[in-house]
């Protein structure tokens, strides 16, 4: 059987484990969320205007904005799950690495970094961190792996992801 899509507003629990989840590395810039809810509850940054107009379709909309994570259940504890795209209405302030060209290269082939391929990292709190590249772009999300040399940060999920999907 398949479930019906529900969209709606996110609620005010909901937008505060997003910006619980912002505040791990800075600010959070947006603060206009929706949620598609199906089998998971999928989190999308929304234009608040746009979101007026689509309030008064009757037909559903199909997409609406920038899918940013999902909240899910883990052990008994509703937890948002930020993907990449999540981290472009976050200014960074903390809990990020900088990485060389090619550590960053090998970021976004699925690889881990090794410490000489950090540039620069500010860690505090959480073992997760946004990966830059030299320029300022965002490569990913990784996990801080301070008792390794060779697999400093550990490769959650990288822009490359996409790319190397099976089809």
């Amino acid at each position: 059987m398949e479930r019906e899509l529900n969209y709606r507003r996110v609620s005010s629990w909901e937008y505060d484990l997003i910006l619980r989840e912002a505040e791990k590395y800075g600010r959070l810039n947006h603060h206009f969320f929706a949620v598609v809810e199906g089998k998971f509850r999928d989190v999308y940054a929304v234009n608040e205007r746009v979101w007026r107009e689509l309030e008064g379709l009757t037909v559903k909309p199909y997409a609406y904005g920038t899918f940013v994570g999902t909240i899910k259940v883990d052990n008994l504890v509703e937890k948002f799950y930020p993907n990449v795209e999540f981290f472009y209405f976050v200014k960074v302030e903390k809990n990020y690495a900088v990485l060389s060209p090619k550590a960053g290269f090998l970021f976004t082939t699925g690889k881990d970094v090794p410490r000489s391929g950090v540039k620069k990292y500010i860690w505090q709190g959480t073992k997760k961190l946004v990966i830059y590249d030299k320029d300022g772009n965002i490569l990913g999300i990784g996990r801080i792996n301070p008792g390794s040399e060779k697999k400093f940060i550990l490769n959650v999920t990288d822009i490359g992801e996409f790319l190397r999907r099976k089809r």
